[in-house]
Formats: C-alpha cells, sequence, structure tokens
C-alpha cells in the first residue's frame, strides 16, 4: 500500500479545521499542517490530531503551498485547505486506489458551501481540482490566490468519485469581504506578470461571466442564493480589473485596495 501524506496551510482556521482532520482519519500516514503564525485555536487542533505543525511566513498561496509539499515524508500528497474536508464516498475513492496509486495525479469534484447550503449549479460545481498526487510529477501554479497544480507534460492523471466539501464562504458579509481581499492579492499577481487591465476586460467579460454561470451553468437553479452567487463572481472579476488599471495608474493607495495576502 502506498503511503500518503496530507498537507495543509492554516492561517486561523479553527472553525473547520478538526472537520477536515477528522475526515482524514484512515487515510493518509501523515499530516503536516503549514501555518502563517495563527493567533486562534489552529495549533491545538493540528497537534490533537498528531499533526506535525510547521510555522512559516506566508509569501502567496502558490510559494506556500510549493514550500509546504516539501516537508512532507512521503511522495504522494493529498493537499487540502483547512475549510476543506473529504466526503465519505472521497474517502473510499481513495482508499480503493491507495493500493494501487498508478497515476501522477487525481482529481475530483469540490462541492461548495455558501452561506450555509451546498450550491450544485452557478459555476461553482463540479469545480475540479487535483488534490492527490506525486510532488514529483508537478508544482503549483496559477495566479494568486488561485493556485492549482499543474502536472508535467507526459504525466498521466485520472478522477476520482465523491465530492471534496468545502466551506467557501459562512455568510454574505464573509464573501464580501473576502471579494475584496482576493481582488486586490489577483490583481497585485497579474501586475507583477505584466498582465494589462482593459475595457473589454472591465466591463464585458464580468458581463459575460454572470450570463454564462446564471444562464448556461443553471445558477438560477439555486434560487436567489445562486444569483447572489453568480453576481458577486462578476463583480469580483470586475472589481479585479478596476484594481489592476488603478495599478497600472500608480494608484494603489485609493479606497478600497487591499493587499493583505491571508
Amino acid at each position: 500500500m502506498s503511503e500518503i501524506s496530507a498537507v495543509i496551510i492554516t492561517y486561523n482556521e479553527d472553525q473547520y479545521l478538526d472537520q477536515c482532520l477528522t475526515s482524514l482519519k484512515g487515510i493518509v500516514d501523515e499530516i503536516v499542517v503549514v501555518d502563517s503564525y495563527s493567533t486562534d485555536g489552529t495549533r491545538q487542533i493540528s497537534e490533537s490530531h498528531g499533526a506535525r505543525f510547521i510555522q512559516h511566513p506566508f509569501e502567496g498561496y502558490i510559494e506556500q503551498k510549493n514550500w509546504a509539499i516539501g516537508q512532507a515524508s512521503h511522495n504522494y500528497i493529498l493537499s487540502l485547505d483547512g475549510d476543506e474536508l473529504l466526503s465519505d464516498h472521497l474517502r473510499a475513492s481513495i482508499l480503493k486506489v491507495k493500493d494501487h496509486l498508478e497515476h501522477d495525479g487525481y482529481y475530483f469534484n469540490r462541492l461548495n458551501n455558501f452561506y450555509g447550503l451546498w450550491i450544485h449549479h452557478s459555476g461553482v460545481y463540479p469545480n475540479r481540482k487535483i488534490r492527490l498526487f506525486n510532488r514529483e510529477k508537478g508544482a503549483w501554479g496559477g495566479i494568486n490566490p488561485h493556485d492549482r497544480f499543474i502536472l508535467n507534460k507526459g504525466t498521466r492523471k485520472s478522477k476520482l468519485t465523491g465530492d471534496l466539501l468545502h466551506y467557501m464562504y459562512s455568510s454574505l458579509e464573509d464573501h464580501l469581504n473576502k471579494i475584496q481581499t482576493f481582488s486586490s492579492i489577483n490583481a497585485m499577481a497579474h501586475y507583477e506578470k505584466g498582465i494589462k487591465s482593459n475595457l473589454y476586460k472591465l466591463i464585458v467579460h464580468p458581463a459575460w461571466r454572470f450570463l454564462r454561470d446564471y444562464i448556461i451553468n443553471q445558477g438560477f437553479r439555486d434560487g436567489l442564493t445562486g444569483y447572489m452567487i453568480c453576481y458577486l463572481n462578476a463583480y469580483a472579476g470586475y472589481l479585479k480589473y478596476l484594481k489592476l488599471r488603478q495599478l497600472d495608474k500608480g494608484l494603489n493607495h485609493v479606497h478600497g485596495f487591499n493587499t493583505v495576502n491571508q
């Protein structure tokens, strides 16, 4: 049977961390928690589950996750965030392949919880993620804060059934606050890569995203919550390109621009 290390990056994650770590019981052979100096009960919860708890300065989601997987004892990594947990179905799927991990990466659906409701449409499901992988066959990439594990060319991947359960936003207020933070991080990451904003990205792209997620991806089936998700996700795109435009003009000091990383 192959050995798997669970690797989790954290910062003040005590709301869902106990559920996250409990879902790993009997699945992984090691839990590594890399923490950005939490001030809540994250350390106590981690150590109560036998996790190896390491503190490391946060330089970005991609950078932190790449550093964190290097701390694991085993090459096969199961990567979770502190607000994610394995469903029973996904647990069974991982156990089924653990005896013979023949692929370099395994992806599965992520089911997101908004305001206490599990959302099955609105462009946020199936939300496929590679989260079980051989760390020697790829690396975390993307544009912060939207990280993704990217397998090397010529590698093999396979799908596992079952959902990764993600408590995304606990309330509308939480959603709005994170839009501000994440749009600032994303705008700065785009700016540092030399990516520019324009009127198409600022106006047409957000409008298209709303129509795509609400109509094509059937956000209307999620009721009022679906409408709010589609609208706010489109607004987040608009805000990102607005802030990128401000950066291009040297206006990152204006009200509403937040460069907090985590």
